[in-house]
């Protein structure tokens, strides 16, 4: 069975579409209502986030765009040192997308959220007409999380002088999956999109000094990383034998000349944390789930805003210097 306009009508079709699909699966007693707006207990300080999911395809090795929704919506919450509790969707179905595929990016997303730990309180679906190609759809999330009163501030313009910089895991899975399976390369690269709620709630638990902390996303490292050195007025420096690749991703970029340090994730994150702190964060990050390959990869070099240039530098293998500029131009594909 497809979607058809009629789905979109506001009419029985709708009805029956939410019933049969959505409320199957977004099973909870705030969203059973189906009211316009949810009501929910709240909290002093929250974080608020909202993002849209257009990748294609949408079913890729190791998620799909159901599973990215969450992903994406709930590690946006994590960086800011938040608690997330709710999420918001918003469904646009172009007309002729088989149900099936619908429901498994639902179920998926269902999944995901309970394996996040959030509840998906209230929602919109609407049909469009189909744009050519292959039927598709766009997902739209907000996202709320709580956020301690007594909590430390986190974020780009913390860091501080000799803080240690830690990824939590390898470079470039999920460029790398979307890429390979819009070329049609065969290789067992798989997406890493992942909730990241037990690493970094382990390590807010545990007090760790976190100064920043960012998901790897569109523009990689590279771009996070200069964003943190512009907004803290520092230097970082970054150790390439420290710089965790798979080795299929290394052969891929390889093959078609790309640099893992640009590539996107959806289930890592770096974090800039208090020198004494770094042994005790890395060994919080791979003892949780998604977290086994972190690493430590470099430090803060604090100018104290001496130099209008705020610069991320490289040490290579071979004993040379690179600078990490921001990435130039459109990192493809779209990865989100």
């Amino acid at each position: 069975m497809k979607v058809t306009m009629a789905h979109g009508s506001g009419g029985e079709s709708t009805s029956k579409l939410i019933k049969d699909v959505f409320a199957k699966y977004f099973n909870n007693d705030i969203l059973n209502k189906l009211e316009d707006s949810a009501v929910v207990p709240g909290s002093a300080k929250l974080a608020i986030t909202t993002d849209s999911f257009v990748v294609t395809p949408i079913e890729f090795p190791g998620g799909n765009i159901g599973r990215l929704a969450v992903c994406g919506t709930v590690n946006d919450l994590l960086m800011s040192g938040s608690k997330p509790m709710y999420i918001t969707c918003g469904f646009i179905l172009e007309e002729g997308l088989d149900l099936d595929v619908l429901e498994r990016q639902v179920s998926s997303l269902a999944d995901c959220a309970k394996e996040a730990g959030v509840v998906i309180v209230t929602g919109d679906t609407k049909v469009i007409e189909n744009r050519g190609g292959e039927p598709g759809l766009i997902i739209n999330t907000s996202g709320v999380g709580f956020i301690s009163d007594d909590a430390d501030p986190i974020g780009p313009s913390c860091l501080m002088d000799k803080d240690v910089i830690i990824i939590s895991g390898n470079l470039g899975d999920h460029h790398a999956a979307i890429l390979a399976k819009r070329m049609g390369i065969e290789n067992n690269i798989k997406s890493d999109a992942a909730p990241l709620s037990e690493a970094v709630s382990s390590l807010m638990a545990q007090k760790i000094r976190i100064h920043a902390m960012r998901d790897v996303t569109r523009g990689g490292l590279g771009t996070v990383l200069n964003e943190f050195a512009e907004s803290s007025c520092c230097d970082i420096e970054l150790y390439e034998d420290k710089l965790p690749v798979s080795s299929e991703v290394k052969d891929f970029c390889g093959l078609l000349g790309l640099d893992p340090i640009y590539m996107g994730n959806e289930g890592k994150f770096v974090l800039s944390v208090h020198p004494d702190d770094a042994d005790k964060a890395l060994s919080i990050i791979r003892n949780s789930k998604y977290g086994e390959n972190a690493c430590i990869i470099g430090e803060v070099k604090k100018n104290n805003g001496a130099s209008d240039m705020h610069k991320v530098v490289l040490n290579t293998d071979i004993g040379g210097k690179r600078v990490i500029g921001l990435m130039y131009g459109e990192g493809l594909p779209r990865i989100c």
